[in-house]
């Protein structure tokens, strides 16, 4: 395993009243699970077993260590046996890592036949396990709870779920985030309190001027320019007025060198995301649309308009997803066909959709831009492949932070799209339109959302559990009177359990 690669911790507990025979029995005991865990398969992250925690003093040790590492994405705890709960307070009060709970024990089957005290002593976690939850809750501990046989393929997806948010959460901590520009003018939804983005999610959003990206454009040699077009045209179905010799050629070179200057000034600041504005180009000569694709196809996150949050939530979920079939890209609800009982969605952007989700090979085409006062952009064109999905919202409403998550099914477009040039995905919505619409536009979800075919709303609930923000889920069993009681409690609750301030 490399060793900069995150990992989870299995910690075990127990204590020594058992005595030393039955402690080598539970330390076993408990490598076995683990290596089945990280051998299951549907884990993201290695499952590293750690020894037995029999003393509130080397609980308070492994804690520390585990918040220290900055390759431990978070704990698995398991209660093998009877571990008094009060020696877990003090290394549970210094933990900085998200952790789950695993509710399960060695064996399947009772031994039914066999079965004595001392059988009894050692599989305890029925009740540990209790022990164990209680104290979690009287400290107001935020976990995910999963019960089940330890080699239940239910139980190994719901603990891989968790483990993909807290792998998009590791990814955050600490990292940087790049604005060219502000966010669009008067717009309210991106914008936002950075400062308290960072507090709450771990990571930095810098502005520099588009002027810098523009400067660093100007540096990039046409050699590189050749090698990055000669890539375009081999890796896409490719415009006729796209190829060399012919009129949007120009753009396209313009493109390639706009890619490979953000790439650059990506490393090179250790930025994992960027945002754009059509508002705010400086001398750049136009607004970045394939470069803007290629990049969050890569794993960068990305929010046009100056939308910072939709771009590091991007970033989150590109990182829960790796490995994943499906695609996860930038979105906006865009329109709709408003067919009585056939409702559908049409989400785009003006350029920038991920080609992740693209059904076919894109199409590599240039086209007038409508907007911004700028040259015409390349961009891929492409519809994105049917199946379940999900979008997903970050907004700021002022005190707190909330995750709207809706489920969707997207679906291949009812006819051909053969004037519509940017890439596009058409989704019916769950329970039925009106009543997802109504909640989205309730919760306070957001024009711009991301839009992934490779998560569920599992994995958006374990990471707004292990952020601390409020969450919001639309799905086939949603009603909008419940919703609407939920939205009104939800304010008392965050308003009394974290203060009126920002949070």
């Amino acid at each position: 395993m490399p060793s900069d690669r995150p990992c989870l911790w299995f910690v075990t507990g127990s204590q020594h009243l058992y005595g030393p025979e039955a402690l080598a029995q539970v330390a076993a005991n408990a490598q076995a699970v683990a290596g089945g865990l990280d051998a299951c398969g549907r884990i993201p992250l290695p499952v590293i077993a750690k020894p037995v925690l029999t003393t509130a003093e080397d609980i308070r040790s492994l804690c520390l260590a585990a918040s220290a590492d900055p390759q431990c994405a978070g704990l698995v705890l398991w209660m093998h046996t009877f571990s008094p709960a009060k020696m877990w307070i003090g290394g549970l009060s210094c933990l900085r890592k998200p952790f789950a709970h695993l509710h399960t024990q060695l064996h399947r089957d009772l031994p039914w036949g066999s079965i004595d005290m001392d059988f009894m002593n050692l599989h305890q976690a029925a009740h540990g396990d209790r022990e164990g939850a209680h104290l979690h809750t009287r400290m107001r501990l935020e976990r995910k709870v999963v019960v089940g046989h330890w080699q239940d393929g239910e139980v190994q997806d719901r603990l891989g779920a968790w483990a993909r948010a807290a792998l998009g959460w590791h990814d955050l901590q600490g990292a940087r985030f790049v604005r060219f520009g502000d966010n669009m003018r008067n717009v309210a939804v991106t914008d936002g309190d950075k400062v308290a983005a960072e507090m709450r999610f771990g990571c930095a959003v810098l502005a520099h001027g588009a002027s810098e990206l523009a400067d660093r454009a100007a540096q990039v040699t046409e050699a590189d320019v050749d090698a990055l077009v000669a890539e375009y045209l081999g890796s896409y179905a490719c415009a006729p007025d796209v190829l060399p010799g012919q009129p949007a050629h120009r753009s396209l070179r313009t493109e390639a060198r706009t890619e490979l200057a953000l790439r650059r000034f990506l490393v090179d600041g250790r930025f994992k995301g960027f945002t754009t504005n059509f508002e705010d180009l400086a001398h750049l000569p136009q607004l970045p649309g394939l470069a803007v694709q290629r990049l969050m196809a890569d794993g960068y996150g990305f929010g046009a308009e100056g939308d910072w949050k939709s771009c590091f939530m991007l970033r989150a979920m590109k990182t829960m997803a790796t490995g994943l079939p499906g695609g996860t890209s930038w979105m906006e609800d865009y329109t709709y066909h408003l067919e009585p009982g056939r409702e559908l969605v049409l989400g785009a952007h003006m350029l920038e959709v991920c080609p992740s989700l693209a059904t076919a090979r894109p199409s590599l085409q240039v086209h007038p831009l409508g907007i911004g006062g700028k040259a015409d952009p390349a961009r891929l064109v492409f519809d994105a492949r049917p199946g379940p999905a999900i979008n997903v919202s970050l907004v700021d409403l002022g005190n707190r932070f909330r995750l709207v998550v809706a489920d969707v099914e997207d679906v291949t477009p009812p006819a051909p799209l053969p004037r519509l040039p940017v890439a596009r995905a058409v989704w019916r919505c769950l329970p039925d339109f009106k009543t997802a619409c109504a909640a989205w536009l309730y919760a306070g979800g957001a024009h711009h959302a991301l839009h992934s075919q490779a998560l569920s709303g599992e994995h958006l609930a374990d990471f707004a559990a292990i952020a601390g923000i409020d969450l919001v889920r639309i799905d086939a069993r949603t009603r909008i009177d419940e919703l609407r009681e939920r939205l009104r409690t939800a304010d008392v609750v965050w308003s009394f359990s974290q203060g009126l301030g920002r949070v």
